[in-house]
């Protein structure tokens, strides 16, 4: 197994000693290193590494910024090695997946290394799952098209969920909550992308990073004088807000401008 990481941070000696405690682990790779976080960004996004290690500030940029630009089609992991201890929840807010305090000692570091390793190898395997998943499906579904249903594992079973009972489905962190008609949730340790591959229906619409909503259960569309649009569900009270990235297919699905 090959772990690729990028590091950011703005001062040098951090980036140096981020260098030195993973050259000594075979498992994970350096791809790159940057101290500027713009320049990051768009090496995150071509390279799409594993794992990323960045500071709270960088320069123009916050961690959090360096985030929010990152290409949704892919997550890595990311751990915060920072000075800034006041962060801390908003980071596992943004699902980082560990928050290192510096100074720290390198037995605090090789424990996050173990985390990630251990995290990656169980992505593996559920990797393979979820390619037997897909494959089943296909078998499933391929006898009709009028009642069709998706796989879901819990624990040693599988059962199968009709789509028409689907209202919307969002990410928690490394996993996916399904919203049924009947109020129960689903919760699948998957990505937003695998899921809606797995349903291949038009009928489901990704309209954020964290949200994929059944377009048969939307009740209004709620558009405002500064661009914003927003989707209300039936039978919810909150609405769902349609990101500006996923805006211009989600308009043109529903013929709406």
């Amino acid at each position: 197994m090959n772990i690729k990481s990028i590091i950011v941070d703005d001062q040098n000696i951090a980036i140096k000693r981020i260098e030195k405690l993973l050259n000594g682990h075979e498992t994970i790779e350096i791809i790159g290193s940057f101290s500027n976080g713009l320049e990051a960004v768009d090496y995150i996004n071509y390279l799409k590494p594993d794992v990323v290690f960045l500071d709270i500030k960088i320069q123009e940029v916050s961690g959090f910024d360096i985030i929010d630009k990152i290409s949704t089609d892919f997550k890595p992991l990311f751990i915060f090695i920072t000075k800034h201890n006041e962060f801390a929840y908003k980071a596992f807010d943004y699902f980082a997946f560990d928050y290192i305090i510096k100074p720290y000692e390198e037995t605090r570091f090789y424990q996050t290394i173990d985390k990630i390793v251990k995290y990656k190898r169980k992505e593996e395997l559920i990797s393979l799952q979820s390619s037997l998943n897909n494959i089943l499906s296909i078998v499933q579904n391929k006898e009709t098209t009028g009642n069709r249903k998706i796989n879901i594992k819990s624990g040693n079973k599988i059962f199968f969920l009709n789509l028409d009972t689907i209202k919307y489905i969002s990410a928690s962190g490394y996993y996916v909550e399904i919203f049924t008609d009947d109020n129960k949730r689903h919760l699948l340790r998957e990505s937003l992308s695998s899921i809606i591959r797995r349903l291949n229906s038009s009928r489901f619409i990704r309209i954020h990073r964290s949200t994929i909503i059944n377009t048969d259960f939307i009740e209004e569309i709620i558009t405002s004088s500064y661009g914003e649009t927003d989707v209300k569900i039936m039978d919810l009270k909150p609405t769902f807000r349609v990101s500006k990235g996923y805006k211009k297919e989600f308009q043109e699905l529903m013929g709406v401008k």
